[in-house]
């Protein structure tokens, strides 16, 4: 007898679970721990989920540290205080850039891969939430639904494959995800 898969929700961090910093209308990760500043709508909806029997585990691009311009500690530590507020299960972040060439790194799916060994996910049954294309097609890649939070960037937000859905907050997200995610499957 084979063990029954879990389901897990793949989450970005920062314009996702939290206010992201625009420059040129980029976005970009707070720089310090009292910069955090969650999405007032992202307790309540980690909480729906959880309460559905959804791992949640956030999957983090933070390439800063490799580009010199942000210390790992820091990083750390805002995670450590996302940990505090939201009921996570788990906190994957690759700290490479891209010409590290990096597995982990999205568009990449090596984070959800890792995750899905380490907890028993059933890829295929999961989604991944983001704010970006990378997120969309990292999500893509490792087999999982994929919901786009639309954040307005001044930045393409086409990956390979479009999302499933696209939404306006995590809170959105998060009811397609319990309406409409299944099982066995990407949709019901």
């Amino acid at each position: 007898m084979t063990e029954a898969r879990r389901r897990a929700v793949f989450l970005d961090r920062d314009g996702v679970l939290n206010q992201v910093v625009l420059r040129n209308g980029t976005p970009h990760p707070p720089g310090t721990r009292e910069e955090l500043e969650i999405f007032a709508d992202a307790p309540a909806a980690l909480r729906a989920l959880k309460a559905a029997g959804w791992l949640l585990i956030v999957v983090t691009n933070q390439p800063d540290v490799a580009r010199g311009t942000q210390r790992r500690d820091v990083v750390d530590s805002i995670n450590d205080a996302m940990r505090a507020a939201l009921p996570l299960d788990d906190v994957r972040v690759c700290f490479h850039d891209d010409r590290d060439g990096c597995r982990c790194r999205k568009p990449r799916p090596g984070l959800l891969v890792e995750a899905a060994d380490t907890h028993g996910i059933d890829l295929g049954a999961s989604v991944m939430v983001g704010d970006r294309w990378k997120d969309v097609e990292a999500g893509r890649r490792a087999g999982c639904a994929a919901v786009l939070i639309d954040r307005g960037y001044a930045e393409s937000t086409l990956a390979e494959r479009p999302p499933d859905r696209t939404v306006r907050s995590l809170a959105e997200a998060a009811e397609w995800i319990l309406t409409h995610a299944g099982r066995g499957g990407h949709t019901a």
